[in-house]
């Protein structure tokens, strides 16, 4: 894998009925640079979430091979995928997946929770966060008591608590208002600027342009366009 490259699919399809030949990525190979946001763009139906699910770890490549930051994790079993999950990758979606029941500041700390991070460590870093990303007066809250934007921010903060080497986000402006949506990206802009590697599932290609590095459009699961942000807009 080049030096720049932080995932890399090679020849990756996934099918979800076998009794069917149709096929939901189909031979997709792609590097994703390191320290990039590149924005996945297509029609419904394209192959998307299942590419980002693919190198999340919440599902499994039919055949193929990825490779996560030198960890080919076609090949882990369920712990080692589970471990993956926790360490390397940070999730964000559509519909941010809080818990309700649940503080702002106890959301933020579920997964470090899970990868077992002693509680002050985890304390210390989720407070950090929600300083950094603007709520940190809202940390005793329930999310029912918050904006979209500002629920947004906090499934961010999650997504960030472990340190993951890779922010996969689907979509994550889809249940924003404009202005709301613009202020999620504008905060991913500066992660990335921190040095974060984004993965971005966008439908609208006006953010896809004005927020990424780089643009790959999947039509029927596979690549049809990949290509620098200037070149991708002519």
């Amino acid at each position: 894998m080049n030096a720049n490259t932080l995932v890399e699919l090679i020849d990756v399809t996934k099918i979800y009925d076998a009794a069917s030949s149709q096929r939901a990525l189909d031979g997709v190979s792609l590097r994703i640079a390191a320290g990039k946001i590149t924005a996945v763009m297509g029609p419904s139906g394209s192959g998307k979430s299942t590419l980002l699910n693919l190198v999340a770890g919440i599902d499994r490549a039919t055949g193929g091979r990825i490779v996560v930051d030198g960890l080919e994790i076609t090949r882990l079993g369920e712990t080692a995928l589970a471990r993956y999950r926790r360490a390397k990758v940070g999730l964000v979606f559509q519909f941010f997946n809080l818990l309700n029941n649940l503080t702002v500041l106890d959301n933020v700390l579920i997964p470090a929770q899970l990868a077992g991070v002693a509680a002050p460590e985890a304390g210390r870093r989720a407070g950090e966060l929600l300083e950094q990303l603007g709520i940190a007066d809202q940390a005793r809250k329930y999310p029912a008591r918050l904006s979209g934007g500002q629920r947004q921010r906090v499934a961010v903060a999650r997504a960030l608590v472990n340190r993951p080497v890779l922010l996969l986000a689907d979509e994550p402006t889809g249940a924003l208002d404009t202005h709301s949506g613009e202020q999620v990206l504008d905060l991913f802009r500066d992660l990335n600027s921190a040095g974060q590697t984004i993965v971005l599932v966008t439908h609208d290609p006006r953010l896809a342009e004005r927020y990424a590095d780089r643009i790959v459009t999947l039509v029927d699961g596979a690549v049809a366009t990949n290509a620098p942000v200037l070149e991708a807009v002519r």
